[in-house]
């Protein structure tokens, strides 16, 4: 029986190439190959004009990037003086907030990120101090601008859980961490970090000798920081976990302990091709 072309269309509507459905042996249809990953691009909207009380301008620009794990937020700016047409460079600093459907999703400062949440439509705001010497400006003000982002998320490459979820006053209690590795990108390589709260008298400690208690001061200082544990894995596969069992002891006073883990992507020699994910915070009551 022949085989009939059928034709794609986008969303837009505009027609793609034909492609023909294959039956496989076992009577299968095929599944159709997925979207190509978008290439990572930075995204800039126009967000606002701050001027001061004697003709001083800046021009604020809202960026993120797109097509990568991490959304960035920066906040470009060119600045003047009064009566003249040439633009400097601006130095900007302040918060940002992005917002999607009314509802906040984070706040940070600039320039700063959070995990990519997905495609759509999103609000993002910023209040900044814009400084440029040569211009003479020195403005305080808060910018907003729309960016409608259409990567599709990534699906997570690593993931981090814990056996429980929260810790007791003057008490110790034993504490498993799980990492994965769920694709075949990257290597075997993570670091894990976990760090109590400084001051609190909260201790972390563990057998695993793939862990240590990280150094501070400078050589030959050998002060380490009991509330804080770093551990080095190596043999990272999907379908083989690692574990991390720890120790963690809170005094009178309450700690929360948070979780990092930083990975490896390697692409060659290229420099920064890892990424970092929040692991799970153990709260105390």
């Amino acid at each position: 029986m022949p085989i009939r072309p059928t034709t794609l269309r986008t969303l837009a509507g505009a027609a793609l190439l034909p492609l023909a459905l294959v039956t496989p042996a076992w009577g299968h249809p095929a599944a159709a190959p997925g979207p190509a990953p978008e290439s990572p691009a930075t995204l800039c909207a126009a967000a606002g004009t701050l001027r001061g009380a004697h003709g001083q301008e800046a021009q604020v620009s809202l960026c993120t990037d797109t097509g990568s794990p991490r959304l960035t937020i920066a906040a470009p700016a060119s600045c003047r003086r009064a009566g003249v047409r040439v633009r400097y460079a601006c130095r900007t600093e302040g918060t940002w907030t992005v917002r999607h459907a009314g509802k906040t999703l984070d706040t940070g400062t600039l320039p700063g990120s959070r995990m990519y949440p997905g495609p759509g439509t999103y609000d993002i705001s910023a209040t900044v101090r814009v400084r440029s010497t040569p211009s003479g400006v020195d403005l305080k003000g808060t910018v907003q601008t729309t960016l409608s982002l259409t990567a599709p998320k990534a699906r997570p490459t690593h993931a981090v859980t814990v056996d429980r979820t929260t810790l007791h006053p003057n008490a110790t209690t034993t504490v498993t961490y799980t990492v994965r590795r769920d694709s075949d990108q990257g290597d075997g390589n993570a670091r894990l970090g976990l760090i109590g709260e400084e001051g609190t008298g909260v201790r972390i400690d563990t057998a695993d000798r793939r862990c240590v208690n990280p150094l501070v001061g400078r050589y030959p200082a050998k002060t380490r920081l009991a509330h804080s544990v770093d551990c080095a894995l190596t043999e990272l596969q999907p379908g083989h976990p690692e574990k991390v069992t720890v120790r963690i002891t809170v005094g009178a006073k309450c700690s929360s302990v948070v979780s990092k883990l930083g990975y490896w992507l390697p692409e060659g020699q290229a420099l920064e091709t890892g990424g970092m994910l929040a692991g799970p915070t153990l709260t105390c009551r």
